[in-house]
């Protein structure tokens, strides 16, 4: 009876983790660690790499958001320093609903600037009509909208990223709710 009851809390136990699992990769994972933020990074295109851009980022310490598990800084093979971009609430936007292209840098890789570790150079997608897109601003102008390569996210993304990091237990740590400043 004793082994049947254990088989019993061993297999209940095994399938409560296996469905933990599966409900941590449907959400966005928190962490707090070093990570890039790319909010307001100005891209390049990498020459011949069709779709990629380098940004140009701040590196930051403290809780984020990605789709990606949680990483440590890691070192890569040339001896310099690896962190992820990731989602950090900002304070304002304007929505952009042109088709533009614009830089994807969730979770991509980044290197740590090695004579300014408070920069770093992020490998991110280009993409473009993927719906109204966020620039970060604190005024109602959409100059970003029309020029230069951004770093962004769809509007979409973004709010459900905020709304994500701003329920969890960490939110009592974050800035004050973000808003949409000039209508589409």
């Amino acid at each position: 009876m004793k082994k049947c009851l254990l088989n019993t809390l061993i297999l209940f136990t095994a399938y409560l983790m296996f469905l933990s699992q599966i409900t941590l990769a449907d959400n966005p994972y928190i962490c707090k660690s070093q990570y890039a933020l790319c909010t307001t990074a100005k891209c390049s295109p990498i020459p011949g790499q069709t779709g990629l851009s380098l940004c140009f980022c701040k590196t930051e310490t403290g809780y984020s958001a990605g789709e990606k598990p949680c990483q440590d800084v890691k070192t890569t093979p040339e001896g310099y320093k690896e962190v992820r971009s990731r989602y950090y609430p900002i304070g304002s936007y304007v929505s952009c609903s042109n088709a533009r292209p614009w830089a994807n840098c969730l979770d991509s890789p980044c290197i740590i600037d090695p004579n300014d570790p408070s920069k770093a150079v992020c490998t991110c997608s280009i993409v473009k009509n993927q719906g109204p897109y966020v620039i970060v601003t604190d005024t109602c102008n959409k100059s970003g909208c029309e020029t230069g390569l951004t770093s962004s996210a769809t509007v979409k993304s973004n709010d459900e990223l905020d709304t994500y990091i701003r329920s969890s237990e960490y939110a009592k740590d974050l800035p004050a709710p973000q808003k949409k400043l000039c209508g589409e």
